[in-house]
């Protein structure tokens, strides 16, 4: 159980609800933002003096039922109710370090993807894994040390970000997942040491991560501003590869689009074009 962890994501959600949000009256001017604690502790069907110590980070370690009613009076996501869980040691955690091995199986697929560019990421968002296609698209990653192959680390503490449309949202995304990848492996020096990393060094992290969000809307497309072929719009899928708490992540285009073709040019251009035309992203 992680009673800071716990008590300031509470914090979070109960001060983002309005009294209307929980069907009661707006009343006086507010003095803070959000629910009371009183009102959450209601809705809740449990003492006030519980619910404060468990937001001050003093309470015992809540039951499964306490939790669910706690998770109704917030009206949290069915993904932040599984964070709750987390956070309160009342679900299954992995221990130990997050795996960084990526199955043979899931590198041959990569290798066979007609026109698509794949690649799998770690818990903390390095890539493990690429095809040929991606090397074009983004980066040989094959060039950099493991250490220089995050995301993370090139989304919030780099100039650019291979000139993708939606930098904003993914930076969102990353925050969120490492939240919930800090919840599930507390122990993982490599976890915590990214994210105090980030935290540091990028403002917009810190600002973001004192959010407590752990949710963000699926991203379906985005735009790569490649140096070479121009702009290619793709659509995003985001595969779990659950028993290794991975992501299996794929770019494609409709067949026959102007995106496809520019994808189709990549693959026979290749990585070692790219970068002998003198564009390094």
């Amino acid at each position: 159980m992680d009673r800071q962890e716990l008590g300031a994501f509470l914090r979070s959600r109960r001060e983002r609800l309005r009294p209307q949000d929980a069907g009661l009256p707006t009343g006086p001017r507010r003095r803070t933002p959000g629910l009371r604690r009183e009102e959450v502790a209601v809705l809740a069907h449990i003492s006030t003096e519980y619910y404060v110590r468990l937001e001050q980070g003093r309470a015992p370690r809540p039951s499964a039922e306490v939790l669910a009613g706690i998770a109704g009076a917030l009206r949290l996501t069915e993904a932040e109710s599984g964070h709750l869980h987390v956070l309160a040691g009342t679900a299954p955690s992995r221990t130990g370090r997050h795996r960084r091995d990526v199955r043979p199986s899931i590198r041959t697929l990569l290798e066979r993807l007609p026109q698509t560019a794949g690649f799998v990421v770690s818990a903390t968002f390095e890539v493990l894994a690429w095809n040929d296609l991606t090397a074009a698209l983004m980066e040989d990653f094959a060039d950099l040390a493991p250490r220089d192959r995050n995301l993370a680390r090139r989304a919030f503490l780099k100039p650019t970000l291979y000139g993708v449309s939606d930098v904003a949202e993914f930076r969102q995304h990353v925050v969120m997942e490492l939240r919930s990848a800090l919840a599930r492996y507390p122990s993982d020096p490599e976890v915590t040491g990214l994210v105090e990393e980030l935290r540091d060094g990028s403002p917009e992290f810190a600002r973001l991560w004192a959010r407590h969000d752990v949710e963000a809307p699926p991203t379906l497309k985005k735009t790569f501003r490649h140096p070479v072929v121009g702009d290619i719009t793709v659509d995003c899928d985001s595969l779990t590869l659950t028993d290794r708490d991975q992501h299996l992540v794929l770019y494609s285009a409709p067949p026959g689009s102007p995106d496809a073709e520019a994808l189709a040019l990549l693959s026979v251009l290749g990585a070692e074009y790219v970068k002998a035309s003198g564009h390094r992203k």
